[in-house]
């Protein structure tokens, strides 16, 4: 009933949003800043904005420096599968270039699609040949794919892994640092020539048990029963993912948003304020950056609901106890890749020592295969997008790398 309804007012506002566009389109004519007609265009425009989408946007990442060559950069399908896709940002040949190591850049599955990595993946391809777990919303699969749990999430990880081949070195970005630690540690117990050669996680709750957050507090306030029987929903019609329970998108965006809500209210004044005054580019930023946010993708309710209970609730891999396929993981396998952790001091989704905690359970991988980095003065989504991330985080990140091949 929950998604019902969103759908309904959803298809009631779309027209009202469409002649909005069209109506601020219209209005706005050049060296009318700060009158009624720039002002009645301003207000059409962040109206037609406060609306929620459901469709990838484009990476966008047409090219890329590399050293003195500016290089053209093509999206390439390298396996597609009905939950997620492999996908390869391929850079243009260049004469003379030395070959860069392959890097599997994990994203999270988290309400929002891959292309939130958008600045990550544009500065790995400075140096490294970049593929990224692109996944699909969940209600665009139909029912007769069958289900899709924390078990596929880490098929995916082994199969994409093995898809790249030896060598690979593994990203992980917030939420899928448990899945990508499993993977590591299965391929490892099989002795698969295609482990990893380094892991790299990046502010992902491995541990909640040390310093919980208020995401991991809500998480465990609740029993899974009320998760279960209150955030999940069935896909309506008329989409191809028809009678498919989901964790939907738009309501972990709400969450998201009543977290900061004063200051979503800030920038959404904000642009309006710069179309009324004709600052354009000021205005295009507040854009762009909502155009990505409110861009939502629905959870398979599998992989939603074992994730809080097995990663925020029991802790199964801090204690040992997460299983996939009826094994035991068992990060004690990991021998032979080098492990690098990453928190940010400031994060209040994963905070710090949560990450850190998979260096333990490693116990087996030497001492001079593992790196840890804080970094100062950033929040979460600083781990892996902004100055620091560019100036400090990404440079650590990438020497690990290059001293991890082969």
């Amino acid at each position: 009933m929950l998604y019902q309804a969103y759908q309904n007012q959803s298809d009631l506002m779309s027209p009202l949003r469409l002649l909005a566009q069209a109506g601020s389109a219209a209005l706005w004519l050049g060296n009318t800043q700060g009158s009624w007609l720039r002002k009645m265009s301003a207000s059409m425009e962040v109206f037609s904005r406060l609306r929620v989408t459901h469709s990838r946007p484009t990476y966008g990442i047409e090219s890329v420096q590399v050293g003195a060559l500016r290089l053209a950069v093509t999206e390439r399908t390298v396996m597609r599968m009905p939950f997620g896709s492999l996908l390869h940002f391929k850079k243009q040949e260049a004469q003379d270039r030395p070959s860069q190591p392959a890097v599997l850049l994990v994203a999270p599955l988290s309400g929002h699609f891959a292309t939130l990595l958008r600045e990550t993946v544009r500065t790995l391809l400075q140096d490294h040949d970049v593929y990224i777990t692109d996944w699909h919303n969940a209600r665009d699969v139909p029912l007769r794919e069958g289900p899709f749990a924390l078990d596929d999430y880490i098929d995916h990880m082994i199969r994409f892994t093995q898809a790249i081949g030896a060598g690979t070195h593994i990203v992980a970005v917030c939420q899928p640092c448990v899945a990508a630690l499993a993977a590591t540690a299965i391929m490892a117990e099989d002795d698969d020539p295609c482990q990893p050669a380094s892991l790299t996680l990046m502010a992902g709750p491995v541990d909640c048990r040390v310093n919980p957050t208020a995401v991991n507090q809500l998480a465990t306030s609740k029993p899974i029963e009320w998760f279960e029987k209150n955030l999940i929903s069935h896909v309506p019609l008329p989409h191809a993912g028809h009678l498919r329970r989901v964790y939907p998108g738009f309501v972990q965006l709400s969450a998201f948003l009543s977290m900061n809500l004063e200051r979503h209210k800030t920038s959404f004044k904000d642009l309006y304020q710069h179309l009324v005054d004709g600052e354009t580019d000021k205005a295009d930023v507040i854009k762009t950056f909502y155009d990505e946010y409110l861009a939502v993708n629905d959870l398979p309710a599998e992989f939603y609901l074992e994730t809080v209970a097995k990663v925020f609730q029991t802790y199964d891999l801090a204690r040992g106890e997460l299983m996939y396929r009826g094994r035991r993981v068992n990060p004690v396998a990991i021998r032979r890749t080098a492990l690098m952790t990453v928190e940010g001091e400031r994060d209040d989704i994963c905070a710090i020592g949560q990450t850190v905690a998979a260096q333990d359970l490693c116990s087996s991988v030497r001492p001079y295969l593992k790196t840890h980095h804080v970094q100062t003065g950033v929040g979460h989504y600083g781990v892996f997008s902004g100055r620091k991330w560019n100036q400090q985080i990404y440079p650590r990140v990438r020497d690990m790398i290059h001293a991890s091949m082969g």
